[in-house]
């Protein structure tokens, strides 16, 4: 993703602001995933439009809120990691 025109955005719009857009962000991919799971396959293109969406509103997320990624991706592999330790003794 383009890291400058991300900043630049979230400089448009300030920090709250784009805060705010990126909330109503993920609520329009709820509102999409909830469109596929009635059937409503027709929905696809809008639920991968909304889902790109989110993927750019973290990465603004982790500009406003200064994240660093490597804290990102330590959270991220230990969630993966429980739900698959989940998985797997599920299936025992």
């Amino acid at each position: 993703m383009d890291n400058k025109k991300i900043n630049k955005v979230i400089n448009y719009n300030g920090n709250f602001k784009q805060s705010v857009i990126c909330m109503e962000e993920c609520a329009e991919l709820t509102k999409a995933i909830s469109k596929m799971l009635r059937g409503n396959d027709g929905y696809y293109t809008n639920l991968v439009e909304e889902m790109a969406d989110v993927l750019i509103s973290i990465e603004m997320l982790k500009q406003i809120y200064h994240v660093d990624e490597s804290d990102l991706e330590g959270w991220v592999n230990f969630k993966v990691n429980r739900n698959y330790e989940k998985v797997l003794a599920a299936a025992k």
